[in-house]
């Protein structure tokens, strides 16, 4: 083979995941929900009517092949820019060239949560007199990322993972197209192979193309055409990497499935959600360390154990490390699904936080007042308090303890779960004694 005939090979080489991409409606994989039949978006393509939007969901849904086809449609032209390396000098050279140049003008900013508020701000006049139509692409919430100025005119739509039977949809496409995909190769592949293939995408299309462009390499010759073996699929798809996005909205999404599993009394729910996140890369310090929280959040004087065994296991991963360590966490995890439930102590230092802040600096009660030197006693610090030790059952009947404007108040309710039963008995008891020494005292 020549030196020229490779140049012209290279030349001609287009990715398997762009040769692939979607030309119309049609061919688009995945987000029925956006752009099925009879859906507003479809509708508004095909009418040729475009509008500025944000495309907001995980790689390989389609962001970027869904902004061309806004596009196409519209007839209009299509330009590009990355917020990772563009700058508002690029965003104005943009704007110029869509001034002087007629037709429309549709920009594909991806990354759009890189820029920050100011590149964000150059945008707002020029979407606002229709000199372009913007289209952002973010992997992350654009309520949390995005100006609310800018996102106030830009329609927010939400692109899902790819469901398995659209995966095999795109696999079974890409086998048999002689065009743009790989029919010419007559590849074929096991039911175990396909499965695997679907199983390391993992909602990914573009994933998806990339194995299969990788596998056909490594494809040995058959008298019919290729076979994709199952022995060489290791090589192909490496390390499995699941979608986590330490940091991101899928990062934060799954914590909170994991506590609220953990609220709600699943302990499957719970491992399940652990396993994702480690099997995702987090750090298992970190779930040990919200679990610490939930221990007294959720459970509190319902189970006071919680507390000690969820910090019992951090000491025991700190002594082990991974994978070691992370058995003790998951058996936290569990103890912690499975006890009784009880938020009264963080409802009652929420509910005491507030009095606190809303009344001021209220006086200590002289009674309870340090009283370290003979002038703190010669003003009455800590006259006529009395030493609970000393008085029967451990406990002063009818003695106040919260400043006098607060007396009555209460912050911690508990509930009728867990050790918290027999603690809401005993202060209900002791309330009721003092109550029937203030009663007799009047």
């Amino acid at each position: 083979m020549t030196s020229a005939h490779i140049q012209t090979q290279a030349a001609d080489y287009r990715p398997l995941a762009e040769a692939m991409r979607p030309r119309n409606l049609e061919e688009f994989v995945g987000q029925s929900h956006l752009i099925g039949p009879g859906s507003a978006l479809r509708e508004a393509l095909v009418g040729g009517q475009v509008h500025s939007m944000v495309l907001w969901g995980p790689p390989g849904t389609g962001k970027t092949t869904l902004a061309r086809m806004v596009a196409h449609y519209c007839d209009a032209r299509f330009q590009v820019l990355s917020a990772v390396t563009a700058g508002v000098k690029d965003v104005r050279e943009v704007v110029a060239q869509a001034k002087a140049l007629p037709g429309k003008l549709v920009l594909f900013v991806d990354e759009v949560h890189r820029f920050n508020k100011a590149q964000q701000d150059g945008f707002l006049p020029h979407v606002e007199d229709g000199t372009l139509v913007l289209i952002g692409a973010t992997t992350e919430n654009p309520a949390f990322e995005l100006n609310n100025a800018l996102l106030s005119r830009l329609r927010v739509y939400v692109l899902k993972a790819l469901a398995r039977e659209d995966l095999q949809s795109l696999l079974e496409r890409v086998l048999s197209d002689c065009e743009r995909g790989l029919g010419r190769l007559n590849l074929t592949l096991s039911d175990y192979g396909r499965d695997c293939l679907l199983d390391a995408a993992d909602g990914d299309a573009r994933r998806l193309l990339n194995f299969l462009e990788i596998g056909s390499q490594f494809a040995t010759a058959t008298d019919n055409g290729h076979e994709l073996t199952d022995r060489v699929l290791p090589e192909v798809i490496g390390t499995p990497l699941r979608r986590f996005d330490k940091g991101g909205d899928l990062f934060y999404d799954q914590i909170s499935a994991l506590h609220k599993s953990m609220r709600g009394t699943d302990p499957d729910a719970v491992l399940y959600w652990f396993a994702r996140m480690i099997d995702g890369g987090c750090d298992p310090r970190y779930i040990i360390r919200r679990a610490i929280r939930m221990a007294s959040e959720d459970i509190g004087n319902a189970d006071p154990r919680a507390l000690s065994l969820t910090l019992d296991a951090a000491q025991t991963y700190e002594r082990l490390g991974s994978p070691e360590g992370e058995l003790a966490i998951a058996q936290a995890l569990v103890y912690l699904a499975c006890a009784p439930k009880s938020n009264a102590v963080y409802k009652g230092l929420n509910a005491a936080l507030q009095v606190a802040r809303q009344t001021g600096t209220q006086e200590v009660p002289l009674h309870l007042r340090n009283a370290p030197t003979r002038l703190a006693k010669e003003l009455g610090h800590g006259e006529k308090y009395r030493y609970a030790h000393d008085e029967p059952q451990g406990y002063v009947q009818g003695e106040t303890y919260l400043p006098d404007t607060l007396q009555g108040q209460r912050f911690y309710y508990p509930v009728d779960r867990g050790l918290e039963i027999k603690i809401r008995e005993k202060l209900e008891r002791l309330r009721g004694r003092s109550q029937q020494t203030n009663n007799d005292d009047d």
